[in-house]
């Protein structure tokens, strides 16, 4: 039996119900449970194959935008020209047609990167790609403490899928007065913040990481840094540890980072506000 989610191709619901049996100090019986579904999804750029992420199947537009901007591929969304959402026999494949300048970009990278929901680097295929040269963000102001504290108390509201299966990650973005507007869930947690980029550039354009800053319920690696620097967010929240190159990419970007968002406290890495930092090394 299946169970539908946000804008999920039919043949490929999110979420989909399966018989277990709970053990450990309570008498054991079979009883139905609800799983997080995770599906092939192959980014196809005028005709080829350029990856296959697993990813949850829903919100694949916004994955397929925000996924094309924070690696890259395209430099603004009105490089996209035509986006279709295709079912086929072994997953999900998203046929992009996009600007021929930027194609023959991404042919002339030749990479064939096959990812993971662990995993933003695999079949990268030199040090150069792993790490690129990180934007600086806009000036911005650091959010208050009880705005971070605000949107945490708020974010499980948001997540429909992990309340139901305990499997998925989010990724929210919050504005000025620590308010949620938007939430995007996946089984990745790159995959998840790729589709809030995706959905808030969708709707509001230039104007889409204005005053505010992005929350994700998982650690802040560097490519969360990256990826969120890529498209001019200011400041990420994550729930879980910053990693120390995170920490220096986001000194770079003049990125205020912030981690351990927990009830009652949370670990500012790096206070930024648009002025170079002059934190260069290790603390």
């Amino acid at each position: 039996m299946a169970a539908s989610g946000p804008d999920s191709p039919s043949d490929f619901p999110a979420v989909r119900q399966t018989v277990v049996e709970v053990r450990g100090g309570i008498e054991g019986a079979p009883g139905p449970d609800l799983v997080a579904e995770e599906v092939p999804v192959a980014m196809v750029y005028n005709g080829i194959s350029h990856a296959v992420m697993m990813a949850s199947p829903c919100d694949l537009e916004d994955f397929a935008l925000g996924f094309s901007l924070t690696e890259g591929i395209l430099d603004r969304p009105d490089q996209l020209f035509q986006l279709d959402v295709v079912t086929v026999e072994d997953g999900i494949s998203i046929e992009m047609h996009i600007a021929g300048e930027r194609f023959a970009r991404l042919r002339e990278q030749r990479r064939n990167m096959t990812g993971r929901t662990g995993c933003g680097l695999c079949g990268t295929e030199s040090l150069a790609h792993a790490v690129r040269a990180i934007p600086r963000v806009p000036v911005h102001r650091v959010p208050g403490d009880d705005l971070v504290q605000e949107a945490l108390r708020n974010l499980r509201n948001h997540q429909p899928l992990q309340k139901q299966t305990g499997a998925t990650h989010g990724a929210a973005w919050c504005d000025s007065q620590g308010r949620i507007g938007l939430a995007r869930e996946d089984v990745g947690r790159h995959n998840a913040l790729d589709k809030l980029i995706g959905a808030r550039i969708r709707e509001h354009g230039d104007t889409a990481f204005d005053d505010g800053f992005a929350l994700i319920s998982s650690r802040a690696s560097f490519e969360m840094v990256q990826k969120s620097a890529s498209v001019g967010i200011p400041c990420l929240v994550a729930v879980s540890a910053a990693t120390a190159l995170a920490v220096r990419e986001a000194r770079k970007a003049g990125m205020t980072l912030i981690g351990f968002a927990r009830p009652g406290r949370h670990v500012i890495y790096h206070r930024g506000g648009g002025q170079p930092s002059e934190e260069c090394e290790d603390e």
